[in-house]
């Protein structure tokens, strides 16, 4: 074999078929398009969300309520998740992100009371909810908010 005899496998190259070229080639005059109508227009075929002429489907279904774009989205994390943390440890959201409680940059953070905690910690988050305020606070720790700025 040499490169000069190298080709493609027979059967792999199939050639393109040229439409409109007159009535010997089989697909002459209207090319395979029928007669007039969409379908025998240039452009775009098939429509995006065009359902043959029947009331589509974003249209048959209701709008209902909204986006809030003041709503502010928190990463939850529950106080026996907290628990991996030693006694005594500043739990900011440094340390979080590293222990993989929290991932991603921007985001805000809320401890909610679901566990118990056996020993003290300084924990620093956005938002506390009430009952995990007082876990927290009840086994001698401390709830530092964050501001949100």
């Amino acid at each position: 074999m040499r490169l000069h005899e190298l080709g493609p496998t027979p059967g792999s190259k199939k050639k393109r078929k040229r439409l409109g070229r007159g009535p010997g080639s089989g697909r002459g005059k209207t090319s395979g398009k029928g007669h007039k109508g969409l379908l025998a227009r240039s452009g775009l075929k098939n429509q995006a969300g065009f359902e043959g002429g029947q009331t589509p489907l974003a249209r048959r279904l209701p709008k209902r309520g909204f986006t809030n774009i003041f709503r502010i989205p928190y990463v939850i994390i529950n106080l026996k998740a907290l628990s991996a943390f030693k006694e005594g440890v500043t739990v900011s959201l440094d340390a979080m992100r590293e222990a993989g409680l929290v991932k991603g940059r921007g985001s805000q953070v809320k401890i909610l009371g679901d566990g118990e905690l056996g020993y003290p910690l300084v924990v620093e988050a956005h938002k506390f909810s009430e009952s995990a305020r007082q876990k927290i606070e009840k086994v001698g720790g401390q709830v530092k908010v964050i501001s949100r700025a």
